[in-house]
């Protein structure tokens, strides 16, 4: 995530560089292949879109590893979502938000998206840990 918050700062080309932080709460585990590529989409959607629309002066991404979920959430304090497109689930001719909601299903995951004009938005998936995380060829855990 940190790379991908480097790019992104890049890409805007010193216009408006967020103050970017991530977070990481618990002990960390692989998690289980088919998983990593999207959840790392899912995140990573929820990432571009703070740098790309939310004018935040802060972005954060929190990864908690607990016993019985993963839950990743992305933070910003900026613009908010239009509450039409939080209703819509979607800006007409953008598919992030409707891409984000059909990959959690994949992952059989949860994604909740709360957002308020002015206040920012927050996007948090939880997925079982059963589901997310690799288990380990000696223990089967």
């Amino acid at each position: 995530m940190r790379m991908l918050g480097g790019e992104l700062a890049t890409e805007n080309g010193g216009k408006h560089c967020p103050n970017f932080l991530v977070y990481v709460k618990g002990t960390t585990r692989d998690l289980a292949p088919i998983l990593l590529d999207e959840t790392y989409r899912i995140v990573g959607e929820a990432v571009r879109n703070a740098f790309r629309h939310a004018q935040a002066p802060r972005i954060e991404v929190e990864i908690q590893y607990g016993k019985r979920e993963l839950r990743l959430r992305v933070r910003d304090d900026g613009k908010g979502i239009d509450p039409s497109v939080l209703s819509a689930g979607a800006r007409a001719g953008h598919y992030g938000l409707p891409g984000m909601q059909e990959r959690v299903k994949v992952v059989g995951g949860k994604l909740a998206v709360w957002s308020e004009v002015d206040s920012g938005t927050e996007v948090d998936l939880t997925i079982p840990g059963s589901v997310a995380y690799a288990k380990s060829p000696h223990t089967g855990q």
